[in-house]
């Protein structure tokens, strides 16, 4: 692809970098920049970059934040008692916005995957096992993808968590075998937390 400008090229260059971004699409959105007004490009560039040098991660349960404690555990609406364990961000906000759930989360950034070479210190694991020992925690909901890695990753931890005074459940199997939760539609992932199921280590 010929660029008239280096500058355009640099632009197109950097956008495609972006997940499910092309060459073609990134032209796009450049050329789509060119024919906005320098305040509004201004205002997006300003944007991104207060997005990497600003934002937190909360202390408790290291979601994304503008401050050291989320909204979400900040909330003294929510139960405490109630942990919900999810891989990523992305899945906070698909079960958030089922409005099934009114307990506080646990993200741990990843799964249990040795062929990719993450095993359990990578994961925010031995911080939910602290959490669990110091809050009066009553019951922890694992809700991970229904694929090897998150079966894997949900055995780990029902192991660690097993001499605690807790209970484990699993999100019920409305989630398809090897599905992914976020693109799980809201009614299912919503009827799969209220009807979820206590989890068998056997």
């Amino acid at each position: 692809m010929n660029f008239p400008s280096q500058l355009i090229e640099d632009a197109v260059n950097e956008l495609s970098r972006f997940p499910g971004v092309g060459k073609k699409s990134a032209l796009r959105m450049v050329l789509h920049l060119l024919k906005q007004s320098e305040k509004d490009v201004t205002k997006l560039g300003q944007s991104i970059i207060d997005l990497r040098t600003k934002i937190k991660y909360c202390k408790t349960c290291h979601n994304v934040s503008d401050s050291e404690t989320c909204n979400i555990c900040s909330n003294p609406k929510r139960d405490k008692q109630l942990i919900c364990v999810v891989e990523d961000l992305r899945d906070v906000m698909a079960i958030e916005n089922t409005n099934q759930f009114n307990g506080t989360y646990h993200i741990l950034g990843g799964l249990i995957n040795p062929i990719q070479g993450v095993g359990p210190d990578k994961l925010q694991a031995e911080s939910l096992i602290e959490r669990v020992k110091s809050e009066e925690t009553k019951e922890i909901i694992m809700a991970l993808s229904a694929t090897m890695e998150g079966d894997t990753t949900v055995f780990y931890l029902s192991r660690k968590l097993q001499s605690l005074p807790v209970k484990i459940s699993t999100i019920s199997r409305g989630i398809a075998i090897g599905g992914e939760l976020e693109f799980a539609d809201e009614i299912t992932l919503g009827r799969s937390i209220v009807s979820r199921i206590p989890y068998q280590t056997q």
